[in-house]
């Protein structure tokens, strides 16, 4: 493990494997941060869980190579392959799989006894803090509810003292309530583990919420990777514009948020107030702005209820999945909106990249939203 203080090396992953003669092949390669959250996205059977057995070492790839914090666990054209249990991956399924008769102090010191003498990390006061169970620390995994489980599962990963982090799919076997209760324990771990973390999901809240680092699949594929903004911001990506709450993510900084009014958030280029409560001046967060929600003036806007109206720029006019609908990519300052119209309305207002316009969003559409204490997110 490397020493105390010491720089993280990026993660490699390349992997080619076919079930049988005509069975799924999986072929993708992509690179992920040394620290934070690179998700997985696509639609169930694109081969997001596999791509975390061959890293684990629970699927030998017929091809391959992956390399974590400088050691390579997998080479095949070198013969090398590092059996399962000397890759030090922490894993975390959509169940939590705690051992049944110890209790939660117990299954946690399991992890702990688990991790290399001369690793580092938290320690179990530490984890127990972080993920709010030292209330829990006698009962056993059948007095525990889903989300307790899993905030149990995530700290004996954690104790572990892991290379990596890999997380399939966690939050899908939790009910709503369950899922936002352990979101923001994720967010977190994440922030406090300092380690890669691979997340596994087709869940665009959970996506919203944690990724910093976008990769996404589809038929055993890398379509398209990177910073999770950046990729939100495209309209080129099916798997995320095709969806009808396709839209950018906007990291901002509470700038006012008083008890009864709408709260003012400052982003790159310029100010939003909505009625969300995200937290006292000063909070970070990431929101989401659907592209169905914003809309698209060519005259400044005067006597409407709208509360955000945004001096804009159209930087760009994409076909969207439908026929009769466009989108517009809107350029405030820095940043890029989405909004998604009607061809009818662009042929209308005689629309065309250079020209200026406002863009206008309400303040009750907002959605996603998950502090984030990341660095270079002041506005």
């Amino acid at each position: 493990a490397p020493a105390a203080g010491a720089r993280r090396l990026m993660p490699e992953v390349a992997l080619r494997h076919r079930f049988g003669r005509e069975g799924f092949r999986l072929d993708c390669a992509f690179g992920a941060p040394a620290v934070g959250v690179t998700t997985l996205f696509g639609p169930s059977g694109c081969g997001k869980s596999t791509v975390l057995s061959g890293i684990a070492g629970l699927l030998r790839p017929q091809e391959g190579r992956v390399v974590l914090d400088g050691a390579v666990l997998l080479d095949t054209a070198s013969g090398i392959c590092v059996a399962a249990e000397r890759r030090r991956c922490g894993m975390v399924f959509q169940d939590a799989r705690l051992f049944p008769h110890l209790s939660v102090a117990g299954n946690l010191r399991y992890g702990l006894r688990r991790a290399p003498r001369d690793a580092t990390g938290p320690g179990f006061d530490e984890v127990v803090a972080l993920l709010g169970i030292g209330h829990l620390l006698e009962r056993r995994p059948a007095g525990l509810s889903g989300g307790e489980r899993q905030r149990v599962a995530l700290g004996r990963a954690l104790l572990s003292r892991p290379r990596i982090l890999l997380m399939d799919e966690p939050l899908a076997a939790l009910d709503a309530a369950r899922r936002a209760e352990v979101l923001p324990f994720l967010a977190r771990l994440r922030d406090a583990a300092r380690l890669p973390i691979l997340y596994v999901t087709h869940a665009l809240d959970e996506v919203d919420a944690l990724a910093d680092h976008l990769v996404l699949m589809d038929h055993g594929r890398v379509v398209a990777e990177g910073p999770a903004e950046a990729l939100a911001a495209r309209s080129d990506l099916p798997l995320l514009s095709g969806r009808r709450d396709a839209g950018v993510l906007l990291p901002c900084t509470v700038r006012a948020a008083e008890p009864g009014a709408l709260a003012r958030l400052a982003f790159a280029g310029g100010e939003l107030r909505t009625t969300l409560h995200p937290g006292p001046p000063g909070t970070r967060l990431r929101v989401r702005l659907r592209a169905r929600d914003v809309a698209v003036a060519v005259e400044e806007p005067r006597g409407i209820s709208t509360s955000n109206i945004l001096a804009a720029t159209v930087a760009e006019i994409r076909a969207a999945g439908e026929p009769s609908e466009i989108f517009v990519h809107l350029a405030v300052g820095p940043s890029l909106l989405l909004a998604r119209i009607t061809r009818d309305s662009a042929e209308r207002l005689a629309l065309r990249p250079g020209l200026p316009v406002w863009a206008l969003v309400k303040a009750v559409t907002f959605d996603h939203r998950v502090a984030r204490p990341a660095a270079g997110w002041e506005a």
